[in-house]
């Protein structure tokens, strides 16, 4: 990003776009590239990781995504609203007279000074398009070290990707960092073996170049799907494969099978939590066997929302319902003010778990037919701290709130693994 665009971006004002929503000079031919310039700048500027254009009968519905939450923004006129998703796909190089098929294209950085992908979908009130925004320029988190995990469990993460084989699961759901988690292991071996280490990628798509790593992207287009890209890439000698995401058995047998002859490999999956992983590997037929010789270790990860500052102590009345059954003596509950746009939080706390396999009592549950809460139980009751523990005391600290708690993990009795753990 250049110097000239950074300074664009700290002097773009959120209130703007606010201005234009609620101007009517429609007449003006910069209006629409004024407003959607606006609003790009404003959602990024917030930290927004995604920006909805949702059509209705009265216009574009805004709404974007800040802190894995969606805040409404405003509405675009109806009379602009057209006009507004041209200009989208103008600049994501898409076909603007196609209104009736899905596309994707990515808003190139001499054009804006965000990377940000649009995608388009079509409705009965028109084509819906998502800007999903990219990290760019300087990351925070250069080192496994920067991501804010407990000091136990960085020290696991840097001894599995010290080995010359196996896999690094890195599991959660949709949004809960894996990508970043992924990152951060990929700059970890490029700072502690610069150039000893042949680093390969196969991602959809790739949101990070790194320097010294070979990234695939991705083009079924063109027949170079997940699949056939890292059947080809494990003949590229590499020493360390990093596959975006686990999709289906298939892909998810080659990269075990990479992690038993000789290869690191790193790979995200979908699901809650780390038992849960390696149940559902488990019902994609991987053998038992595979999964305890080859994995390393599976880190499952959540983010939850960090209160703001303007948060206040409980009153001691009624605390029943406002720590919403949560075992926990004190706690902050979120208020709102300017600062934090009126939501009582700001920013996102990580917290992570170690699935470790090389405990016999926790191995030992890996079988045919996985049950999740039963491995999680073990696992708990050997020196694993769960998620859902770990954002108990957050609760505890003063750190996040009972409701942000359960928005992320449900109304659930997961007091067991806070028994557990009190009883060690």
């Amino acid at each position: 990003m250049s110097d000239s665009h950074n300074r664009s971006l700290q002097k773009a004002d959120l209130k703007t776009f606010d201005d234009l929503l609620a101007s009517s000079d429609f007449e003006d031919p910069k209006y629409v590239t004024r407003l959607v310039e606006s609003l790009l700048t404003g959602a990024g500027q917030a930290g927004a990781s995604d920006l909805h254009f949702q059509p209705t009968g009265q216009g574009l519905q805004l709404k974007w995504r800040v802190d894995g939450v969606l805040q409404p923004v405003g509405v675009v006129p109806a009379q602009v609203a057209d006009n507004v998703v041209v200009r989208l796909k103008v600049l994501a190089k898409l076909l603007t007279y196609q209104t009736h098929l899905p596309q994707e294209g990515r808003i190139a950085q001499e054009d804006f000074p965000l990377d940000i992908r649009i995608s388009t979908f079509p409705t009965v009130f028109g084509e819906k398009v998502v800007a999903r925004f990219l990290p760019t320029g300087a990351v925070s988190y250069d080192r496994v070290g920067d991501l804010g995990l407990p000091a136990e469990t960085v020290e696991a993460i840097l001894a599995a990707l010290s080995q010359t084989s196996g896999i690094l699961l890195i599991v959660g759901p949709a949004g809960s960092g894996k990508t970043t988690t992924a990152y951060a292991c990929l700059r970890e071996i490029l700072s502690s073996s610069p150039e000893q280490r042949n680093i390969a990628s196969m991602e959809d798509p790739v949101e990070v170049i790194l320097d010294q790593v070979a990234q695939s992207e991705v083009a079924e287009s063109v027949g170079f799907d997940l699949t056939s890209g890292l059947r080809s890439l494990v003949r590229q000698d590499p020493d360390v494969i990093f596959v975006g995401e686990i999709r289906d058995p298939e892909t998810a047998s080659i990269a075990l099978q990479a992690a038993l002859t000789g290869q690191l490999v790193i790979t995200t999956f979908h699901a809650p939590d780390a038992s849960a992983a390696m149940s559902r590997l488990a019902d994609m037929g991987v053998p038992a066997y595979v999964l305890r010789s080859a994995t390393n270790c599976v880190l499952g990860q959540q983010l939850v929302r960090r209160l703001c500052d303007c948060a206040k102590l409980c009153p001691e009345t009624d605390s029943h319902q406002s720590n919403l059954g949560l075992r926990v003596e004190t706690w902050r509950l979120p208020q709102g003010c300017p600062e934090c746009r009126q939501s009582g939080y700001r920013g996102r706390q990580l917290v992570a778990e170690l699935l470790d396999l090389k405990v016999s009592e926790v191995a030992s549950q890996i079988s045919s037919e996985i049950d999740a809460a039963q491995l999680r139980s073990a696992a708990a009751a050997h020196g694993m701290k769960t998620l859902y523990h770990q954002a108990v005391e957050l609760v505890q600290t003063g750190k996040t709130s009972p409701a942000e708690v359960v928005r992320v993990f449900g109304i659930t009795d997961r007091q067991d693994e806070l028994k557990i753990r009190s009883k060690k």
